[in-house]
């Protein structure tokens, strides 16, 4: 979820009002940690704006959609979060910006079924016909379908169609390669439970498209290389260097005019900011509509306004392209602008952010995990897979828990998790 912070000084003995739009990683710790320390002594008004009603920790999607994963025991429900945490939580979507008036502006509340945040870079057929996996909404909906179309084929009496259970995944980063390694294991657990008319070896597909030359393009090429090796294993077909013209009902079209048959879509090739943020009230942004910040994350053209996380484009001194969309990044951005705006309050001056890359991980479900830490031993990048790794994902998980929960609840949590998981089925059925 893109996230981003206007702030601004009320007149008199009134408090400070900060208003946090978006309630993804970093905008949620953001502001469970405004309203600890601001909110708790009255210093500052804290106020979240958010189009859905619960959290879900993004890198999670994948599992979710896979089947996985159940999102009802890892959501977080936004008014309680607030309640136990000193800030108020107002339920609607941003549609504009008063700068003037130092006001957001909301629409009128909806259900957000089939509401939209990810890149399709205008690609005939997208939005019709393939799911995008940018909430938790989404993902319980690709796993609906998946569970559909195999129950579906199970009790229809002519044969499984040419493509009816292939699965095209458009977008080899790291949600769309995660997705992959999950959906080989829970399709297949899913037919297991009864549906003997599939054929999981012959009927079940799973084609994983990228348009880069190789998959995961932004991480470091050993990564690509071992996670590539494991899909083959696992049978997962990779078209690297493929770039997809138009998605249809019963396939995917290749710039080359090749069609790829395939009814079940996920789209999770890039990343983009909501329509709503391109040039509101003056601001720049880029192509993406990614806000444009300075170094210390306030807007260009407006110092009273931050962005951080998906909706920020901060720059990143040494490098050519700015700081990265990822969890990590969102998680240190929002650790700084706490400490900027408890400093903008005392009327101190602002200090610059400066990313810091601990590595990559990348989950590839029970089988493997395979990453790279950043300056681990002697200031040398350390590669790592396996059970290691695998330590290494969760705890950046149990990282973002922490920080929204504090350690006695995380790991009352983490316990009851694993308590229940014994008489589950290991995947999602419906």
């Amino acid at each position: 979820m893109p996230e981003g912070s206007a702030e601004s000084q009320g007149a008199g003995p009134a408090p400070h009002e900060i208003v946090v739009v978006g309630g993804g990683a970093g905008g949620l710790e953001l502001v469970t940690r405004l309203g600890d320390t601001l909110g708790r002594r009255g210093r500052a008004r804290i106020t979240l704006v958010e189009k859905c009603r619960t959290h879900l920790w993004k890198p999670l999607l994948h599992a979710v959609a896979a089947g996985s994963m159940d999102a009802s025991e890892h959501e977080l429900n936004y008014l309680a979060q607030a309640h136990w945490h000193h800030f108020r939580y107002r339920y609607g979507e941003m549609v504009g910006l008063d700068r003037a008036g130092r006001q957001v502006l909301l629409a009128a509340t909806f259900d957000e079924e089939g509401r939209q945040i990810t890149n399709d870079f205008g690609t005939p057929g997208a939005a019709q016909h393939a799911v995008p996996l940018e909430t938790a909404e989404q993902a319980v909906r690709f796993n609906r379908r998946l569970v559909n179309a195999c129950i579906r084929a199970h009790s229809q009496e002519e044969p499984v169609r040419p493509g009816q259970l292939h699965v095209a995944i458009i977008g080899a980063g790291a949600t769309g390669t995660e997705l992959a390694a999950e959906l080989h294991r829970t399709a297949r657990q899913v037919v297991a439970f009864g549906l003997d008319r599939v054929d999981p070896e012959k009927d079940i597909r799973i084609i994983l498209i990228e348009a880069a030359p190789r998959i995961l393009p932004a991480l470091p090429q050993r990564i690509a290389d071992a996670t590539l090796a494991l899909l083959d294993e696992l049978g997962v077909e990779v078209r690297a260097g493929a770039r997809v013209s138009e998605v249809r009902a019963d396939g995917v079209v290749l710039a080359t005019g090749e069609v790829i048959a395939s009814e079940l879509v996920v789209w999770c090739a890039g990343v983009k900011a909501p329509d709503v943020l391109r040039g509101i009230d003056g601001l720049e942004t880029n192509r993406s509509n990614q806000l444009v910040v300075q170094p210390t994350l306030q807007t260009t053209r407006d110092p009273a306004i931050f962005a951080l996380g998906d909706c920020a484009s901060c720059p990143r001194p040494g490098a050519a392209e700015p700081v990265p969309p990822r969890a990590q990044a969102a998680h240190q951005e929002a650790s700084h602008l706490l400490r900027q705006l408890q400093r903008r309050l005392d009327g101190q001056p602002l200090e610059p952010f400066v990313y810091r890359d601990f590595g990559s991980l990348v989950s590839l479900g029970e089988y493997s995990t395979v990453g790279s830490l950043m300056g681990f031993l002697l200031g040398k990048n350390l590669f790592i897979e396996g059970y290691f790794a695998r330590l290494m994902y969760r705890t950046l998980y149990k990282m973002h828990e922490y920080a929204l929960h504090g350690a006695n609840k995380t790991f009352l949590a983490a316990l009851a998790r694993g308590l229940s998981r014994g008489g589950e089925p290991a995947v999602k059925l419906h």
